[in-house]
């Protein structure tokens, strides 16, 4: 690894100071809040001390998030594909698409809820439901990225490739796909976020492991220290993940710095 290289994994390493400071701000306002809770007619156990959800977090069963994790990373990796390859196929084909947009558009317009039962209504196995609510969520955030991406290559580059009679493999390989990996990589940032939100919930229904199901024996203990350090985790898996995919962009796509 080179030096320049060093120094710009020391600076993504490095802690923001604002950020510090806004965390800072917000665990003293919590605190504060926790002492005078009393005083202001909110129950104690309302808003809990730091001390209480520090001990509630040595409560935190590791299985429970990475069965969370995994199951966000696996729906993440076939949404992206199934998405990906739709959209190629949408756009080879002018008349896939106009059959084919207006399902899109209407899968994206049904609210997460309705999914989780229809998952519940027509799958028996729990996995499964989970596996298709997050797919059925992200998948055509991929797909809409990657197609629109597509379409905004410009034509003379695509007039260009086609002069050296590529297959419609090369086409995609030698063109398109560099052509949207900025954007494709927005699609992974925006759908890291959703699909964080959506696993917790769809793991309420019906799952016996996972962050949403201990979410949900918290909520029935009336714990409000254990569902601030289970969000707290989330929060953690989120910035993981999305630091993952900053690191991976920032490698791939060099030339734009």
């Amino acid at each position: 690894m080179s030096r320049e290289e060093v120094r710009e994994s020391a600076i993504d390493l490095k802690f923001p100071r604002h950020t510090l400071v806004s965390l800072l701000v917000f665990v003293v306002c919590w605190e504060v809040l926790s002492v005078l809770a009393p005083a202001l007619g909110i129950p104690p156990f309302a808003i809990p001390s730091f001390v209480k959800i520090a001990k509630s977090f040595a409560t935190i069963t590791p299985i429970d998030v990475v069965v969370t994790l995994a199951r966000v990373i696996g729906a993440l990796i076939v949404s992206f594909l199934l998405g990906v390859a739709l959209a190629m196929a949408m756009y080879r084909s002018e008349s896939l698409e106009k059959y084919l947009h207006p399902m899109i558009r209407l899968l994206m317009a049904v609210p997460v809820v309705s999914w989780i039962l229809f998952a519940v209504l027509w799958f028996p196995g729990v996995e499964f439901r989970i596996g298709f609510v997050l797919v059925i969520v992200c998948g055509p955030v991929f797909l809409i990225d990657s197609l629109d991406a597509m379409k905004g290559v410009p034509r003379e580059l695509r007039h260009m490739m086609r002069s050296f009679r590529p297959t419609t493999f090369q086409f995609f390989l030698k063109l398109m796909m560099p052509a949207i990996v900025p954007s494709i990589f927005t699609s992974w940032k925006v759908n890291i976020s959703l699909a964080i939100r959506v696993v917790t919930i769809a793991e309420l229904v019906g799952a016996v492991t996972g962050i949403g199901h201990q979410l949900s024996v918290a909520q029935e203990l009336f714990s409000v220290a254990d569902v601030f350090a289970w969000t707290l985790v989330l929060v953690a898996l989120l910035f993981l993940l999305e630091a993952a995919v900053a690191r991976v962009e920032t490698r791939l796509l060099r030339w734009r710095v």
